[in-house]
């Protein structure tokens, strides 16, 4: 197939906005930590960014979507990009490998959710090439490589299950082995600045038009209906949050974009699946769905920190199921229950459950042996004086 002018224009914008994501997730966490660890979050994401961009050219690529190898890696034959050019099917090789490169920064960076206020900072590089080329890049190959989760026809259009439930279970599992901050649930942690947080949303929300609609790799109808209701989603994500905070208390503006964010997650594996009116039903059930996560994550005593389990993760389940449930083959291909199809769904639940488990064991286990050789968190005095100043040597001036 000759190359699209059209499709190859399309998809360097949708490449930046995704780009985009990666600093607006560190602006949204970043009002989310006290004022000390502000520059660190932010900081956080430009590492995180830098390192799977290199990770990607020379080793990253190559196992996820090279020739399947069993169903579980791809072949090693694009490492250093080698073969990897200006010509393909539709765009060029190296427009979706770059595309495909700036999906796996953003999910590294959701992570940091987990360590917030108390990460080394060299510990966390090592954890994140580590996490990116041990369970990202297998897992991501399963689904989108032509790997043994594609093969019986689970499907993910945009990155339900290898975005938001490998995120959302893997800064579960990182909290647990790094541990709870220091007076976690004895003093106020509350965040310090909520127009950053705002900002950070929005940014998000408006990266996630690429994320979505530039997974359909065309400037085509799919891509529009991707588009669409990626926006319906997290307005509705957005009210229903509102709503379910409002009964418990007041409608607060960190609530509301929290809801947008679940109500993205969970139409992200949707998005090429489902219309419109669907959508509405999948951010709405998001938004209720991820704030009681929260909330059971509050009782528990878990210090995920900035809530990417609560969020991505219990959004991302939602969402890969509902596929199974409301998807039409009018649309992607794909019939769920409503259309009197059950095997969908049975396939689309068994994907969610074992990437749960893959990424939860996974991260658990690098991170275990990271904290053993390097020590996952900084000293007791060093995160009492803030990773802005202990691991930066830079602070905000009153």
């Amino acid at each position: 197939m000759a190359l699209d002018s059209g499709d190859t224009a399309f998809i360097p914008i949708c490449t930046a906005l995704v780009m985009l994501m990666t600093p607006g997730v560190g602006f949204f966490y970043s009002g989310l930590v006290r004022r000390k660890n502000l520059i660190s979050m932010v900081a956080l994401s430009f590492v995180v960014f830098s390192i799977v961009a290199l990770q990607w050219v020379f080793f990253g690529y190559s196992p996820v979507f090279g020739p399947d190898i069993s169903g579980i890696i791809g072949s090693f034959m694009f490492i250093g990009l080698e073969g990897v050019g200006t010509t393909g099917d539709g765009i060029p090789d190296l427009l979706f490998m770059v595309f495909q490169l700036v999906f796996a920064a953003v999910i590294l960076a959701i992570v940091t959710s987990a360590v917030a206020d108390r990460v080394k900072l060299s510990s966390f590089i090592v954890f994140g090439l580590l996490w990116t080329t041990l369970v990202y890049d297998p897992l991501a190959h399963r689904v989108w490589g032509g790997g043994w989760a594609a093969q019986p026809g689970i499907v993910d259009f945009a990155g339900g299950i290898v975005v938001h439930i490998s995120v959302g279970f893997s800064a579960l599992a990182l909290a647990l082995v790094i541990g709870k901050r220091v007076g976690f649930g004895q003093y106020s942690m509350d965040p310090h600045n909520i127009p950053m947080t705002l900002l950070g949303g929005a940014l998000l929300w408006f990266g996630w038009f690429g994320f979505n609609a530039g997974s359909a790799l065309a400037a085509n109808g799919l891509a529009v209906n991707a588009f669409v209701v990626t926006n319906i989603s997290a307005a509705s994500g957005a009210l229903a949050w509102m709503g379910a905070s409002w009964v418990r208390g007041k409608p607060s503006s960190l609530g509301m974009i929290s809801g947008a964010i679940a109500g993205l997650g969970a139409i992200t594996p949707a998005a090429g699946f489902v219309g419109p009116l669907v959508a509405i039903v999948i951010g709405m059930v998001s938004g209720v769905l991820c704030y009681y996560a929260l909330l059971f994550r509050i009782r528990k005593g878990l210090d995920e920190s900035l809530d990417a389990w609560a969020i991505h993760g219990v959004g991302g389940f939602w969402g890969t199921l509902s596929i199974g449930i409301f998807a039409i083959a009018s649309i992607g291909g794909v019939s769920g229950l409503i259309a009197g199809v059950g095997e969908q769904f049975l396939l689309q639940a068994f994907g969610a459950v074992t990437v749960m488990v893959f990424s939860f064991v996974g991260t658990y286990i690098i991170a275990r042996c990271v904290d053993a050789l390097m020590g996952l968190r900084v000293s007791e005095d060093e995160e009492y004086v803030g990773l802005d100043l202990s691991q930066h040597g830079e602070s905000i001036q009153v």
